[in-house]
């Protein structure tokens, strides 16, 4: 099953955390939220949860420095 780890508020965003995970070799899609056309899901398989909030954490910290 694919849980939703992130909201990215552009597909800009959205692709570099895709990229990322995906370097790392993490399973990752990426889809448009029916609340907004701005915003996009970040989702992963469930049984790589734990591992990928770590990196995620990484990739959001090192963007906003």
């Amino acid at each position: 099953m694919w849980t939703v780890i992130y909201i990215a508020q552009s597909d800009k965003q959205a692709e570099q955390i895709r990229r990322r995970l995906a370097d790392e070799g993490f399973l990752v899609k990426v889809r448009k939220t029916h609340v907004s056309k701005q915003q996009y899901e970040i989702l992963v398989p469930e049984s790589e949860l734990d591992e990928v909030q770590e990196v995620l954490n990484d990739v959001l910290h090192s963007s906003y420095e």
